[in-house]
């Protein structure tokens, strides 16, 4: 146990040393290398004497294989397990004989080491053999270790098994390691990667090349996916899809369509085509193996209809009544919104008695999420003409009159003058109504008439314009007249001030006499 141990690898040339200098060379008169043969015997392998060459007598597995190192050290090639033993360096200097004895390892790391023997897939919950992890012809016998996503895995007596083996090779003496792996699969494990590794004395860690299996398990989860547009409307297609967690993934399942069932094969989908809101409702799908386990979902098909009461083109008098009504048919809440000629009303229209501004293009959206539905009615309203104001102004020089007739009535009025005049200047026919002026310079009072018609009727309403020359002669008169009312407001003034002195004296004086 005291010896001096040298480990060399296997195959390679081995240095065993020699005394290590304890001895000086120049006083070595021979050196000799021996080995334990076993029983008590040795085996010679060479001697070296002073000034002479080596001489070899080594035989049987050592032949060949010896040679003296320049340090006195025995150099063995090829290095074998037959090799571990103790070899034995003699010196003999002047009159005394030493032995210095070296006790020999050979180690070995295996050549290889590699998963075998692989299972197909892995059940969930069931204790399966992986494989086997073999580490070949070794010294010592390697020892395995499994990996699970660079993770040891150890044995547990449940879900992880590991069992080792070691076969020595007769001739060798080699070592080779088998390690199986029995494990029982979770889910999680669909991707993990198994490895197995060895840590030998000498060199580095050997690991495998990685394995994945499939992992197959019952289904445990079902889901029923509706595919269709968004949002899902009348005259759409639906497909329903079951979607199931098992690996391998079932391929039949059982479509419950509202009562109706069918059964598809090496399928996962089924569609329904030109859906209706009659469609709207629960739908299923479960497995052909195993009914209970079912997956539900609920369809609903929108639909918006609206119904616009009157629509279209629409006469009235002005005057009469126009009852609207909307009726709205939808599968949710809803919206509306109205118009007039593309501008926005703040409420649904109401016609008591409709007017010429009341006349448009009256249109309403009605709206449930994404869908949207439009209607429309053009109201006309129609009467005979009626003239509002008929009225006069002066020229802003003085010099001609202007006359103005408004009106209102549709379709829109025609409009005439009992007399002619100039500038005539006709406003846009807006709502109804229309205002029409003329300019005209009397020379003497008359009459003028304005008269409106369309097909319905007729309406004159007349006015009394004076002479421009007239009108001069009564200016002078009403500033003449003005002046005399100013010159008689003063005299009444006065004439009051003297009397209210008058009185004030002759008050005094009375009172005097009656001291």
């Amino acid at each position: 146990s005291g010896l001096e141990t040298v480990i060399g690898l296997y195959g390679e040339t081995l240095e065993i040393p020699c005394n290590k200098g304890a001895v000086k060379a120049e006083d070595v008169v021979m050196t000799k290398w021996k080995y334990d043969k076993g029983d008590g015997l040795s085996g010679h392998l060479l001697v070296k004497q002073k000034n002479q060459n080596v001489s070899i007598s080594a035989t049987d597995e050592y032949k060949g294989r010896v040679s003296l190192a320049a340090n006195s050290g025995l150099l063995l090639s090829v290095a074998k397990l037959t090799d571990q033993r103790t070899f034995t360096c003699m010196v003999v200097a002047s009159a005394d004989i030493t032995e210095y004895p070296v006790n020999v390892v050979v180690y070995k790391t295996p050549a290889g080491l590699e998963i075998s023997d692989k299972a197909e897939e892995l059940e969930i919950g069931k204790l399966t053999k992986l494989g086997t992890c073999v580490a070949q012809d070794a010294n010592p016998a390697a020892n395995i270790t499994w990996l699970k996503n660079n993770k040891p895995l150890v044995a547990d007596g449940k879900g992880i098994s590991i069992q080792a083996s070691v076969l020595v090779d007769p001739v060798t003496g080699l070592s080779t390691t088998s390690s199986i792996l029995e494990y029982s699969a979770e889910k999680e494990d669909t991707d993990a990667q198994f490895t197995c590794s060895t840590q030998h004395t000498v060199g580095a860690e050997q690991v495998s090349s990685p394995v994945t299996f499939t992992i197959t398990y019952s289904t445990e989860n079902i889901v029923l996916q509706v595919i269709a547009q968004d949002p899902l409307v009348e005259g759409d297609n639906v497909t329903l899809k079951c979607v199931a967690d098992g690996n391998p993934a079932p391929t039949s399942f059982n479509f419950h369509l509202k009562g109706e069932l069918v059964k598809v094969e090496d399928a996962d989908t089924h569609t329904i085509t030109n859906v209706s809101r009659d469609t709207t409702g629960e739908y299923k799908c479960s497995l052909i193996d195993n009914p209970t386990m079912e997956a539900s979902k609920d369809i609903t098909v929108n639909y918006l209809d609206i119904n616009l009461s009157p629509s279209g083109n629409i006469i009235k008098n002005a005057g009469e009544a126009l009852d609207v009504t909307l009726q709205i048919d939808a599968s949710g809440e809803s919206k509306v919104s109205w118009t007039k000629d593309n501008v926005k009303l703040d409420k649904e229209p109401k016609f008591t008695k409709v007017t010429y501004s009341d006349s448009g293009l009256y249109e309403c959206e009605v709206t449930m999420g994404l869908l949207s539905r439009k209607a429309a009615f053009d109201l006309v309203v129609e009467g005979a003409p009626v003239i509002r104001q008929l009225s006069k102004q002066r020229g802003e020089d003085g010099q001609h009159k202007v006359l103005i007739c408004e009106a209102e009535g549709s379709p829109k009025p025609a409009v005439s003058w009992s007399i002619n005049g100039t500038s005539l200047d006709e406003s846009p026919f807006v709502n109804g109504k229309i205002t029409h002026k003329i300019t005209v310079v009397p020379t003497a009072n008359l009459t003028v008439s304005c008269t409106v018609s369309n097909e319905f009727g007729v309406d004159t309403r007349a006015i009394n314009v004076s002479s421009l020359f007239e009108e001069v002669r009564m200016d002078k008169q009403d500033q003449s007249d003005d002046s005399d009312q100013t010159k008689l407001v003063v005299g009444v003034v006065v004439g009051l001030l003297v009397a209210t002195v008058v009185i004030g004296l002759a008050y005094l004086v009375y009172m005097k006499k009656s001291k």
